[in-house]
């Protein structure tokens, strides 16, 4: 079990110092032993207001966390296990509709066993009350980001918790939406836990209580799109309009029409290499390109994502039960004291959470106004019987639709295997890169010469009639250019192209 803190010392832990100011209480209710006239249950608030100090089950107030301000909400356990009753409501409306109205993030920072037996159903319904005001929140694009103390259990959990955007929970909290005395006789307790969580895709990572202030400061100042370097009017530049430039680029006065422009920018366009040969330059074979993709020491998705972040944060899981930790990369970082997100491939077969996880991640930046890096390198989607019980398709379909719906822009580089609809699910239309040690297939050479019943050696052959190449790509039209060698990770770069 975790250590139960209380709501003012978890506010303690996670504010700096001297900055929360508590918000102003709602009017009370006055109904006698509450709406069902429960025997006893004034008596009851009564001496847990005498054992906490705190009149309901939550604290509210702002309070910078690590230099961002924000909207916290600290459930006190002590004050009748945490439960939501009709006054827990009341606090917690006002405390979202301030949120809105001062355009702060919401954290939650929850401790409850669920609704107040007490009051019923006028209780239950409290949870309605606080999915209509994260609905609310959601839809003002403001972020909510939850910190799951011990215990998180039902209603809490399957709103404030679970509808978070952000799900972060302390070591060892038992999480889930059946509390310790309502389970089925003999359920694993382990599965009830944050950790099991995070392995389930339910919530992103488990941060011990000495880290907690840090790291929810940096998700906070991430999604808030609080800036820490020069702005353009300090520098003269916009980082997300450079001059395009080389072969290849589009004019500017084109930009208009990409997807995502309408959300009033765009991704950063990288200077294209002319059409060299040889090992330096672009592959000479179709392949070539293929082997050089398929290379162990080419770089991979954390290369590229250490090179261009200064700092970078990770989501996790699909919140349908499963998460691809190997096989895609999803989150937010910094670049240029601006907010980016990323989803990018690993150079496995990624795997229907992983496409569910993207999706999610790219929703996210689309409700929030941040651009978005895609990278792609995958021999394709997983196809074993596990992944289409998991619904393969399905999980393709939602990037495709989230890619194709976004308001905001996404710029895609290719850093290797490119195969098929696996691969183009992330692909940016009109606005992919590649590099020169990729390739982009509609399947992979070898499953081409099969499929035309051709013997396993025709496959280098059949590579160069897909016409795979970087080069090929830009002559048909797939990608606008080859980033060049000053541009990659191989070479010594500090960051790879895409969006500012």
């Amino acid at each position: 079990m975790a250590e139960r803190l209380s709501a003012r010392e978890i506010l303690a832990l996670v504010t700096d110092a001297g900055t929360f100011r508590e918000l102003a209480d709602p009017a009370g209710r006055s109904e006698p032993d509450g709406p069902l006239g429960w025997p006893g249950y004034d008596a009851s608030r009564a001496r847990a207001a005498a054992r906490t100090g705190e009149r309901e089950s939550v604290v509210c107030g702002t309070a910078c966390v690590g230099g961002t301000r924000a909207v916290l909400i600290a459930f006190e356990f002590g004050f009748l296990g945490g439960s939501l009753g009709e006054g827990t409501g009341d606090r917690l409306e006002a405390a979202y509709a301030y949120a809105r109205a001062h355009r702060l993030p919401v954290v939650p920072l929850i401790a409850t066993g669920g609704s107040r037996m007490q009051e019923g159903m006028r209780a239950l319904t409290q949870l309605q009350r606080v999915a209509r005001q994260s609905a609310l929140t959601r839809a003002a694009g403001l972020p909510q980001l939850a910190v799951l103390r011990d215990p998180t259990t039902g209603g809490g959990w399957a709103t404030l918790g679970a509808g978070a955007d952000v799900v972060l929970a302390l070591p060892g909290a038992q999480v889930g939406f059946a509390g310790s005395r309502v389970r089925p006789p003999g359920a694993d307790p382990a599965a009830y836990t944050a950790e099991a969580q995070v392995a389930a895709g339910s919530a992103d990572a488990v941060v011990v209580p000495a880290r907690l202030r840090e790291v929810l400061g940096t998700w906070l100042r991430l999604l808030s799109g609080q800036r820490t370097g020069p702005t353009s009017a300090e520098t003269g530049t916009d980082p997300a309009t450079p001059a395009p430039t080389g072969a290849g680029a589009h004019e500017s006065g084109a930009a208009a029409e990409e997807p995502g422009d309408d959300a009033g920018g765009r991704g950063i366009v990288p200077a294209p290499v002319p059409f060299a040969l040889g090992r330096d330059g672009l592959p000479v074979t179709g392949w070539e390109a293929v082997g050089r993709a398929r290379d162990a020491g080419r770089p991979r998705a954390r290369a590229y994502l250490d090179a261009y972040f200064g700092d970078r944060v990770l989501i996790s899981g699909d919140r349908c039960g499963g998460s691809d930790p190997d096989g895609m990369l999803c989150g937010f970082g910094e670049r240029d004291g601006r907010t980016v997100a990323y989803a990018a491939q690993t150079g496995t077969a990624t795997r229907p959470a992983g496409y569910r996880t993207a999706a999610r991640l790219i929703r996210l930046a689309d409700r929030l106004g941040i651009p978005v890096l895609t990278l792609v390198d995958t021999p394709g989607a997983a196809n074993d019987a596990d992944a289409e019980r998991q619904g393969a398709g399905a999980a393709i379909a939602e990037v495709f639709a989230a890619v194709a719906g976004a308001r905001v822009p996404i710029t895609t580089l290719v850093v290797g295997e490119g195969g098929s609809g696996g691969a183009l699910a992330l692909a940016a239309p009109g606005n992919t890169w590649a590099t020169p040690d990729s390739y982009f297939s509609v399947i992979a050479p070898e499953l081409a010469a099969a499929i035309l019943k051709r013997p396993p050696g025709e496959a280098e052959a059949t590579a160069d009639r897909l016409r795979v190449r970087p080069q090929d790509l830009v002559e048909l039209g797939v990608v606008r250019g080859v980033v060049g060698p000053a541009d990659h990770p191989r070479a010594g770069a500090t960051a790879p192209p895409p969006p500012g």
